[in-house]
């Protein structure tokens, strides 16, 4: 029993050392940005989500164009987001993903693949348009809160005493209103100059956390031995905070963002919901919903379109947040295989095993003892060739008590 009570820890032991060295393995070599991109691309979900956004910004950027500013660059789709066609099968979507071999009409895209409204407008010009709208909200959104509240609290965690309590006082008082009305009353007044100075709103008011996940970020990074260094060596504040202290918070800064932008586009298709948000003629994929609430038991794909579209650009945002805090994170670990482990153990059991680095040869040859001189023969067998002294020990190089 006590032997195997003392055994436990040693192969527990064994077996986090075993991890440690394959983790040491796999990134011997790399840089910290080689690191985290190998990381972030062994998320499966974070891979795919990209993948899935990327599709859908080309898919709504290029087939209805881009009406920016009044620079109009058209696209490969046939309809506009403002143009009425004639009515087809009463509005149904011609969209078909059922073969005929199982019993369906084929796959088909159709003139009209996400159907038309009551007033005959193609719902998926109309929905790509609101795609456009929203993702430049969530970006502009994004971009703002990210940019005011790294600098909010970079400065308050760097300056602390009363410039650290005068800015996360402000912080409070921000907090305390929620955003939601702030985007109503603002986005009522300013909805109309179109979906990028809805961005710049939302985003002045969503920062509030980023700012004080920096700000603890830099109360614990400006302690550390580089920075006495480079306050030392004569460099600025400035610098020291943007150059030195601010790339090793980037993680948390990433992360956040990223979070701030799904929370962004979902803010945003509720105000335009409650009409708030983007108003008309433009459009955006909660006006479409709002829109079209009174025709949800008549013709539900009204709603399942933008519905669908505002679910998979939040996830795919969230996931690919999730596999940028994975990266980012060291304490985030790929937990090997049993037999990328096994392999790794033997590895280790040989390279500290006596057989594989001992220099001494048991058959004849020349071998060399320290304190002594060489001499050749078995070294299991050899003996002192001078004669005994009278009272002289001798040792046995086969005694096992030797």
């Amino acid at each position: 029993m006590n032997t195997s009570a003392t055994q436990a820890p040693d192969s527990r032991e064994d077996e986090a050392k075993t991890e440690i060295s394959i983790e040491q393995r796999e990134t011997e070599g790399l840089s910290q940005g080689q690191i985290v991109r190998r990381r972030f691309f062994r998320h499966l979900g974070a891979v795919t989500s990209m993948i899935v956004l990327a599709f859908i910004v080309l898919l709504a950027f290029t087939s209805v164009g881009v009406d920016l500013w009044g620079i109009r660059i058209p696209g490969w789709w046939q309809y506009s987001w403002t143009e009425i066609p004639t009515k087809l099968n009463n509005g149904v979507p011609t969209l078909s993903i059922i073969p005929q071999f199982l019993g369906g009409p084929g796959i088909r895209f159709g003139d009209h693949p996400f159907g038309q409204d009551e007033v005959g407008r193609d719902i998926f010009a109309v929905v790509m348009r609101g795609a456009q709208q929203s993702l430049m909200v969530m970006v502009i959104a994004g971009v703002v809160a990210t940019f005011i509240g790294v600098v909010i609290g970079a400065v308050a965690g760097y300056y602390r005493k009363m410039t650290d309590s005068i800015l996360m006082r402000f912080t409070d008082v921000i907090i305390t209103i929620p955003l939601i009305v702030i985007g109503a009353v603002l986005g009522n007044m300013l909805g109309s100059l179109g979906a990028a100075v809805l961005g710049v709103v939302i985003g002045l008011f969503a920062w509030t956390t980023l700012a004080r996940l920096v700000r603890g970020e830099f109360l614990t990074l400006r302690e550390r031995e580089f920075v006495d260094a480079a306050r030392v060596s004569g460099a600025r504040d400035r610098r020291i905070i943007f150059r030195h202290i601010l790339p090793n918070a980037v993680g948390v800064i990433v992360v956040n963002a990223t979070l701030l932008m799904a929370g962004a586009i979902l803010l945003e298709s509720a105000l335009s919901f409650l009409g708030f948000g983007v108003q008309s003629p433009d459009t955006s994929l909660g006006k479409i919903v709002s829109d079209n609430q009174a025709a949800f038991s008549t013709r539900p794909w009204l709603f399942w379109w933008p519905g669908i579209f505002i679910i998979v650009i939040a996830l795919c945002v969230n996931f690919i947040g999730d596999g940028l805090r994975d990266a980012f994170d060291p304490r985030q670990k790929k937990m090997p295989s049993e037999r990328a482990m096994a392999r790794a153990g033997r590895a280790a059991k040989l390279d500290a095993s006596p057989e594989a680095g001992a220099a001494v040869r048991t058959d004849a040859g020349d071998v060399t003892l320290p304190g002594q001189s060489a001499f050749a023969g078995d070294v299991e067998s050899a003996t002192d060739p001078r004669p005994a002294e009278p009272g002289e020990k001798r040792d046995d190089p086969r005694d096992p008590g030797r």
